[in-house]
Order: C-alpha cells, then sequence, then structure tokens
C-alpha cells in the first residue's frame, strides 16, 4: 500500500510477552515504524511453541510481525543511555516493566518527558500504579482471576477456570493501540506529548462488565450482576443430529419465525418468550426447549431454514477449519511469507482494510536484526555503536538453529 494511516511514526517497544507486543503489532500493521527492543536473551516468546528456527517460534511471529529487533542490555552501564538514544528519535516509547524499576534503568517518565516534551510515554502494566496493586507482576492467567473472568466460567458452567485464549492479554493489548493513537492525536493537537498508563486489571474489568454490571449499574442494585443470557449454560453451538450449529433468533420477529417455522405455535404464545424482558428472565428454558428441538434434525436442515426464515445461522468452524473457510479465502485474509530460512509461512491478515486494501504482512525480526540500522538512522556513529558492542550493551543479530532433536 501507498500509504497507510500511521505512516511516519516513530516506535520504540521495550514490552515483552502479548500485551505490549500485540498493541505495538497493531501500530506496525498500521504503518508505524516499530523498533522492538530486546534483552540479548530475546522476548520470551521467541521460543513458545514450534519453529524451524531457533527464536522464531510460533507465538513469537504471532504478535511481532512487521517490526524491526535491537537487543539492548540494560544491565550494562552503557545500555539506558543507547536506548535513550533511541527514544530521542521516536514519537512513542511503550514498555511493559514495573513502574518501580523505570528509574534503576534511565527510563524515569518525568525525566523522560522533560528531554523529549513531544513525546507519547506508554506504560503497559498489570495494575495503575498508585493503587495497592501497583507494580506486582501479573500475567493474563492472573488477571483473568481478578477480574472476574474465572468467576464468568464458573457461573456458567460449574468449573472455575480461565478463557481458553490469553483474552487479558489481547483485549489490554487491543486498548494500548487505540490509547497510544489517542494520544499522538492529542499531542497533533497540542504539540505536546505525555504519559499514557494502560493497567491489564482495570481494562478487563472494564470488559467483563460491559453486559454483566447489570442490575449494580444502579442504586440499590435491581439486581445481582451478571447478564443471564451469556452465563446460561445452554448459550452453546446446538447439537444437531450430526453436528453442531450457531443460531441465534434475537428479536421477538426471530422467535416467532423461529417457533411458527419448528411447529411449535403454542411457544411463540408462550408469555415467557414473547418479548425481550420475558425471554431474559427464562433465558434457560427457552435455550434448553430450543436444543432438544435443533436435536431432531442435521445441520443442513437447520441451516436452510434459518436462510428462509433470516434468522442469523452459521456452522461451527474448528480452528483448524479457518484456513480454508470460503469466506477468508474469497476476501484473502490469510498472509504468506517466503523466508529464506524458515520456508512458507501463513499468518491471519490484518482484519481491517484501507480504502478496500488490506495491510500488508511483510517480515518478522530476527533477534537484534536490525541493531546497526536502527542505530545509525538515529544518527550515532559506528565508533559509538562498536564500543556498545564491545561492552556488550548492544548486540547484532547471529544466527541460530533449532537444537538437535
Amino acid at each position: 500500500m501507498s500509504q497507510l494511516p500511521l505512516q511516519g511514526i516513530r516506535i520504540v517497544d521495550a514490552s515483552v510477552v502479548v500485551m505490549g507486543p500485540y498493541a505495538s503489532q497493531w501500530l506496525a500493521d498500521l504503518g508505524a515504524e516499530v523498533i522492538k527492543v530486546e534483552s540479548p536473551e530475546g522476548d520470551s516468546t521467541r521460543y513458545t511453541g514450534p519453529g524451524h528456527e531457533n527464536g522464531m517460534s510460533a507465538l513469537f511471529l504471532g504478535v511481532n510481525r512487521n517490526k524491526k529487533s535491537v537487543v539492548i542490555d540494560l544491565k550494562k552501564p552503557e545500555g539506558p543511555a543507547a536506548l535513550r538514544q533511541l527514544i530521542a528519535t521516536a514519537d512513542v516509547f511503550m514498555h511493559s516493566m514495573r513502574p518501580q524499576k523505570l528509574g534503576a534503568v534511565g527510563l524515569d517518565p518525568d525525566a523522560l518527558l522533560a528531554a523529549f516534551p513531544k513525546l507519547v510515554f506508554a506504560g503497559l502494566h498489570g495494575f495503575t500504579a498508585s493503587g495497592p496493586y501497583g507494580g506486582k507482576p501479573a500475567y493474563d492467567d492472573i488477571i483473568q482471576g481478578l477480574s472476574g473472568s474465572a468467576a464468568l466460567m464458573e457461573q456458567q458452567s460449574g468449573v472455575a477456570r480461565y478463557f481458553p485464549c490469553i483474552a487479558a492479554d489481547k483485549t489490554s493489548g487491543l486498548v494500548a493501540a487505540m490509547a497510544i493513537m489517542a494520544a499522538l492525536m492529542k499531542r497533533q493537537a497540542t504539540g505536546v506529548g505525555g504519559m499514557v498508563e494502560v493497567p491489564m486489571f482495570e481494562t478487563m474489568v472494564a470488559f467483563n462488565l460491559v453486559e454483566n454490571f447489570y442490575g449494580e449499574h444502579f442504586e440499590p442494585p435491581l439486581s445481582a450482576p451478571g447478564y443471564p443470557r451469556v452465563l446460561a449454560d445452554w448459550r452453546r453451538p446446538y447439537r444437531t443430529s450430526d453436528g453442531y450449529v450457531c443460531m441465534m433468533p434475537y428479536t421477538n420477529a426471530h422467535w416467532q419465525k423461529f417457533f411458527q417455522g419448528v411447529d411449535h405455535p403454542e411457544l411463540a404464545s408462550d408469555a415467557r418468550f414473547t418479548s425481550m424482558p420475558a425471554r431474559t428472565q427464562h433465558i434457560e428454558a427457552l435455550y434448553e426447549i430450543t436444543g432438544q428441538i435443533v436435536a431432531q434434525h442435521d445441520t443442513a436442515y437447520w441451516l436452510a431454514l434459518c436462510e428462509r426464515l433470516e434468522i442469523p445461522a452459521a456452522r461451527m468452524n474448528t480452528l483448524a477449519d479457518l484456513k480454508t473457510d470460503p469466506h477468508l479465502q474469497a476476501t484473502q485474509f490469510f498472509a504468506e511469507l517466503d523466508d529464506p530460512a524458515m520456508g512458507a509461512l501463513r499468518f491471519p491478515g490484518v482484519p481491517v482494510l484501507f480504502d478496500g486494501e488490506r495491510p500488508p504482512v511483510n517480515s518478522v525480526p530476527r533477534l537484534g536484526e536490525h541493531t546497526h540500522d536502527v542505530f545509525a538512522q538515529a544518527g550515532v556513529s559506528a565508533d559509538t555503536v562498536s564500543a556498545w558492542v564491545a561492552s556488550g550493551a548492544v548486540k547484532a543479530h547471529e544466527a541460530q538453529k533449532m537444537p538437535a532433536p
């Protein structure tokens, strides 16, 4: 594409694992130059999952495309100074270090913002720093437990468990990308940067309570928290005689058409199901009755009936099905790269389009692949970079092979 929305924006990203890297991947996908700053060991996700090359494993590929990699050892005396050289050229500095550690490595936000008043400084933390949890370590499982996610699973299924995806990391990463772009818009209007704090805990509490705060919106509360429809145990793909169907009658008209279409007019006039408030109150019974009806025919029957009745419905894809989904194929959603060392690589594409075009997936950086180039572009002399390399403060890419099985 000739021009992506964030082209010309430079982001120095010192975050690790998923939340921060997912945020910066979105910014990179939208055109920003993202410089990923890593320790000599590299982001731990470089070693999570299968891969053809050491340090280029599956999870790393999933959240670090379209970036550059620079290795800086902040434990070396020259490391913080090297990082400041990059920050001096950046529009955004983002990190996932605990706030109490920033001063020790020369990254105190007040000092950086005083030195670089146009900088957007984004701290991606587990918790708001000013609260009693501030500075505590946090990973996705911890945040899912604290934010009510595991309790929602228990309320629906009877078993306390986490969502089967790293939902807290990814949700918080999306919010972080949005907040950073908002801060850039403010800077464009005012000429001044500022501090952005994105806490995982508060982000996931807000996410979970969109529908589940429910009666707690009112004082006194009109009900316990929890949206009954999404917590119903029967809210699941309906089992058919040969598989599953995802069917969603929702409006009054949908349910009237459905009950008439399946020859159950008595349900169409049942007071429990004739209005949205009544259905919400009796949602478990409604879904259970519907499940019993759906089990009598195969999936094709229900897809055809719902198409005729204009009721939203779809088959249930497995994760393996997604590669061959006809819609995703027709819209050319998946991107493929031919890497000289790793061979053919496939990525889920950027889901948004600009003027009808999908932003490209260009590459995934090897550890320290761009160290020399990035410092040269930042105006650092070759002699200085060589001295940093000799001291171990920075490091360039070294080819790594997967260990023998």
